[in-house]
């Protein structure tokens, strides 16, 4: 599939990630690459020009011509000559280089890839994120076919996912929101992958992009792309869609350029990560920022599809804001949001509670899953009394839970599992927090 695809992109974005001819076109000021090197044979004590290669992605022909440069400004000597052409030396620092990788050290502790120009990634993702995506209801209906769902309900989901957009799941707990939006995570990560680089400049800045928990590495293969002659920057690795999923935990800082201070160099904020993909605010409206600061962060850039940040010294930067937004929450969307902020999020999706017969088939379902006999009256026992009779509304995540619990005390009896209206009692009762059923006082617990 991924050489298929390669076959098909504009051919534009393989002439903006093709190996530079020579040092001089990797568009970043040469100082970089001393630094970088300096700093590598610091830390490394010694290395070959493919050790140096892999670790700052910068080809090894390029490189073996800039350490020659190196070499001729007594930065750098030959520690041992292999057998195999100068590929085989190893380098190590002189004098004068210990010297300035200490000066370079003092300007940023980062040893990683060469950056990319921050203007060159951010044309990357526009000519990647440009054309809507082609993803089915089949697709959908593959995708989602473990949870019991209202017939149709992919074609809720359909538009947005397609368009990069933005999508709101709201609806009360238990009932599939996050479930959902990993299903449309892991479907959106299987579609065509993308091109990035690990690490971005903005003129002497490094601005860290890649991290290894959300950018998962595709592989492919020379042959199939172009003329089959066409060398791919190291710089650039081949990804695939992005997935970044945030919490409770979330906070401002985390949608802003995090400048490390020892480290001296800044890292790329989540929405950043994201691009290309999708960006799940999980349990939203109980973040540690409130949810008005975070809809006025982000209103321009849901509009506009360009987001501005700024570094410590004041400098801005423009980059784009292309992938989908999910925000999913149990809370009321009005109380989260005003109308101006939800007309911006062009489709909202309830995702309500299971009526009796979609509760039936999860039950029977998670039944099946845990292998365990299925009770007619021990199910219609549970309706009755613990829903009917109570008012409680009925909850998707109900059924797996409750069938644990029955479980877990079988196991622990040490007899056969079994679904019985003792059991539902039994399993209920420790499940359920019943009104009225306390029995501390409002300074804690009775004594």
């Amino acid at each position: 599939m991924v050489d298929q695809v390669l076959e098909k992109k504009d051919v534009d974005i393989f002439d903006l990630i093709s190996e530079p001819a020579s040092i001089h076109e990797l568009d970043i000021p040469l100082s970089l690459v001393t630094d970088l090197v300096l700093r590598v044979l610091s830390q490394e004590g010694e290395a070959s020009i493919r050790q140096i290669s892999n670790i700052i992605k910068i080809g090894p022909q390029l490189l073996d011509d800039f350490l020659s440069q190196m070499q001729n400004e007594y930065m750098v000597e030959v520690a041992s000559a292999g057998t195999m052409g100068r590929m085989s030396y190893n380098y190590k620092l002189t004098d004068n280089g210990r010297e300035r990788s200490t000066e370079a050290f003092e300007r940023t502790q980062y040893i990683g890839p060469a950056p990319i120009p921050v203007e060159k990634y951010s044309r990357a993702v526009m000519m990647q994120t440009k054309d809507k995506k082609r993803l089915t209801p089949q697709d959908f209906q593959e995708a989602l076919g473990h949870l019991i769902l209202p017939e149709g309900f992919e074609r809720q989901l359909g538009p947005a996912v397609n368009n990069g957009t933005s999508l709101f799941l709201y609806g009360p707990p238990g009932n599939g929101k996050t479930t959902i939006a990993e299903a449309i995570a892991s479907l959106l990560a299987g579609t065509d992958p993308i091109w990035l680089p690990y690490s971005v400049s903005v003129g002497t800045y490094v601005i860290n992009l890649f991290d290894s928990l959300i950018h998962k590495p595709v592989q492919f293969d020379k042959r199939s792309v172009g003329s089959g002659k066409l060398n791919i920057d190291p710089r650039w690795g081949l990804f695939e869609r992005p997935i970044v999923m945030a919490g409770g935990e979330l906070e401002m800082s985390a949608l802003e350029l995090r400048y490390e201070e020892t480290a001296k160099f800044y890292e790329s904020p989540l929405q950043m990560k994201a691009n290309g993909g999708m960006f799940l605010i999980d349990d939203f409206g109980r973040q540690q920022v409130r949810p008005r600061d975070l809809l006025n962060r982000w209103i321009v850039p849901l509009e506009t599809g360009i987001d501005f940040l700024r570094l410590r010294t004041g400098q801005t930067m423009e980059i784009p804001f292309r992938q989908l937004i999910v925000f999913s929450t149990n809370l009321d969307p009005l109380d989260l949001a005003d109308e101006a902020f939800l007309r911006r999020i062009q489709i909202k999706v309830l995702v309500d509670g299971p009526d009796e017969r979609m509760f039936y088939q999860i039950f029977t379902l998670f039944c099946n899953i845990y292998k365990v006999p299925f009770n007619k009256e021990a199910f219609i026992h549970l309706l009755q009394r613990w829903y009917r009779s109570t008012g409680r509304a009925l909850q998707a995540v109900h059924p797996r839970d409750l069938l644990k619990i029955i479980i877990a005390m079988c196991e622990f009896e040490g007899v056969p599992v079994e679904l019985s209206p003792a059991r539902i009692d039994d399993a209920c009762g420790a499940y359920f927090v019943e009104a009225g059923k306390a029995t501390w006082d409002k300074g804690g617990l009775g004594s």
